[in-house]
């Protein structure tokens, strides 16, 4: 048991790491919010893109509509120029858009009929799961805002 007042094993631990880090230099991108914020603006543009054609996706069965689509687009164009400007808030909201995908990914695992089904969900999990681990390091290093009075 430890004693009051004094950090326990695992706060020091934590404490040595945060002291390894160090915040990105001005202008200072890694690949991994390259990466992010590419796949963020392509995902937006070609589902516009794919709507002014006339290709309607359909999710839940329903086709989506012009709104739904608008707003995805503005959110992933948003979401992208946030993170290149690597914005705390823009590399969160990602890796939220992510961990959603990932987990839909996995669920149409256990629905796959395939042999191409499962390699596609397979892909998405494994490549969606390396690129959220990898953002974990990247969103430590970033500056949180600072706010007057604190």
């Amino acid at each position: 048991m430890r004693s009051p007042g004094r950090p326990s094993r695992s706060e020091r631990r934590d404490a040595a790491v945060r002291a390894t880090l160090t915040p990105f230099a001005p202008g200072e991108r890694p690949w991994v919010i390259m990466v992010g914020a590419a796949l963020a603006a392509a995902s937006g543009v070609s589902q516009l893109i794919l709507f002014l054609v006339g290709v309607r996706l359909r999710t839940t069965g329903v086709h989506a509509s012009a709104g739904q689509t608008i707003a995805f687009t503005v959110l992933m164009l948003i979401c992208a120029v946030g993170m290149w400007a690597m914005r705390y808030w823009a590399v969160l909201g990602f890796m939220a858009l992510l961990a959603i995908l990932l987990v839909f990914a996995a669920g149409a695992l256990i629905k796959a009929s395939s042999l191409v089904g499962v390699l596609i969900s397979l892909a998405i999990v494994v490549g969606g799961g390396y690129l959220f681990y990898k953002l974990v390091r990247v969103l430590s290093r970033i500056q949180m805002p600072k706010y007057p009075g604190r």
